[in-house]
């Protein structure tokens, strides 16, 4: 079953603007999790105000377990279209307790049918003992778990959730996407997850959708996305790739730190781009090396090593936490992979 159907959606603010969202589809999957993704501006909260009803959309439909909700001829308003939203500051009720803000959306039913579902609610998110508590009495962990159990007690057919977790600490920050990942699957939720933040994207998501200003540059899983990025912006965004130049030979990709030998669909001579990321990366000490180490960034497990290459472009790549190498150390830089990189045409 289909929980949501977004078709060429398209949303502009004031005339003659850039479009907020362009010719926007997908479509969530009951049961899945999809993590809208992008820079600040990208598009991704308007998709999610256009899908909630509190926008409403210039062009193309929206679907809600198979019912419009919004077209050129038919505009559901929020209240109407049972979805359950969990906001960035959580947005509970301070003058109602855990109980009663849970219970909130489920006003009108059978007293009996609001309890039973309120307690399931606060055993899943494991907040039992806190039944009576106020807002002002939580924890932010405590607090977003309230929010989350909220959004499910009317069974909605699709949960929004917007940058959810960006006021917690970042120990917190983790430990909450596991939590609320896990109970979303375990209730079968269909999701649309609002971040900026690649990391939390690649956990969060059974599919990404990466935006780039107001358009969907790649829909995919985790893995398709950071593996086999679709765009140059996809690659950089995703996988914080810095891009090396080369030139398509018969035996692969020529390029300043050595050859890729990876066959690629162009013709030989063709200038090229390979998104390169810190663990595509060799190096070791030489005097005569190709490269200088100009930054070590300690980064607990590992070191992350800025390499000005004798061009001028510089790469990052990593060591383990052991080797300490000093800033200004000739060294040989050369491409180790191990598997495909992503590879475009050059941009210039």
């Amino acid at each position: 079953m289909i929980a949501l159907d977004v078709q060429h959606l398209s949303k502009r603010f004031y005339s003659g603007q850039t479009p907020a969202v362009f010719d926007v589809s997908f479509t969530v999957q009951q049961g899945e999790i999809i993590v809208l993704v992008g820079p600040s501006g990208c598009g991704k909260t308007t998709t999610l105000r256009l899908i909630a009803g509190l926008e409403r959309p210039d062009a193309g439909e929206i679907y809600l377990g198979g019912q419009i909700a919004a077209s050129q001829g038919t505009f559901l308003p929020p209240e109407q279209r049972g979805i359950g939203m969990v906001f960035q500051d959580h947005a509970l009720f301070p003058h109602l307790n855990v109980y009663d803000n849970i219970a909130f959306g489920l006003r009108g039913k059978p007293s009996a049918e609001i309890r039973q579902t309120v307690r399931e609610l606060l055993n899943m998110v494991g907040l039992e003992p806190l039944a009576k508590r106020f807002p002002h009495a939580l924890s932010g962990g405590e607090r977003q778990r309230v929010a989350l159990a909220r959004a499910l007690a009317p069974h909605p057919v699709l949960v929004l959730m917007d940058e959810p977790f960006s006021s917690l600490d970042t120990d917190l920050r983790l430990e909450m996407r596991e939590q609320v990942r896990s109970l979303l699957k375990a209730m079968n939720a269909s999701v649309v997850f609002v971040t900026h933040d690649q990391e939390e994207a690649l956990y969060m998501g059974d599919r990404l959708a990466v935006f780039q200003k107001g358009r969907l540059e790649q829909l995919g899983t985790p893995e398709q996305v950071f593996q086999n990025s679709a765009t140059r912006f996809v690659a950089e965004f995703m996988g914080n790739s810095a891009f090396l130049s080369g030139e398509v030979i018969p035996g692969g990709i020529q390029t300043e730190v050595g050859l890729l030998s990876q066959p690629v669909n162009l013709p030989t001579g063709s200038q090229v781009e390979l998104a390169v990321r810190v663990d595509d990366l060799d190096f070791y000490p030489d005097p005569a090396g190709n490269a200088v180490i100009v930054e070590r960034i300690f980064r607990g497990v590992q070191n992350v090593y800025r390499l000005r290459l004798d061009s001028g472009l510089t790469l990052q790549a990593f060591k383990e936490h052991i080797t300490m190498l000093p800033v200004g150390q000739r060294i040989q830089a050369k491409l180790n992979p191990g598997h495909p990189l992503n590879v475009f045409p050059a941009s210039h």
